[in-house]
């Protein structure tokens, strides 16, 4: 599996943990929908879902005049995955990161999504730069 389809697997299994808290290999399960496992999303959602505390602890600063639990739920699922990367993955460069979780909220995001996930990681991004 492509590591871009990777993501978007994990992002629709982290949406689902998120709205109906399942469990995560549920949720992936269902998010590959009979597709074999792949380790790459494995990785991702079972990563995010591990450090969700740290990683919101990392988004809330840079959430101007936004409440974490108030975002709508793709875009709080996108940046969790994106933050991860960013945080714990760090053979991916911050900028192919940051272009792939733009590319997520194009897809599955709203008019509004991709400029405003740029503007969080831009700034996590320099907080973190590596």
């Amino acid at each position: 599996m492509k590591r871009r389809l990777a993501r978007e697997k994990a992002l629709q299994a982290l949406f689902q943990i998120d709205v109906s808290e399942i469990d995560p290999k549920e949720a992936m399960n269902h998010a590959l929908d009979g597709e074999q496992m792949d380790e790459f999303m494995t990785a991702l959602v079972l990563g995010t879902v591990e450090h969700t505390e740290e990683i919101d602890e990392q988004i809330k600063p840079h959430l101007v005049n936004w409440k974490l639990e108030r975002l709508a739920n793709v875009d709080r699922s996108v940046l969790r995955l994106a933050v991860y990367e960013m945080m714990f993955m760090e053979e991916i460069p911050l900028n192919v990161t940051l272009d792939e979780a733009i590319e997520l909220a194009k897809t599955f995001g709203d008019d509004q999504s991709p400029k405003f996930i740029n503007g969080v990681l831009s700034n996590i991004k320099s907080a973190l730069d590596r």
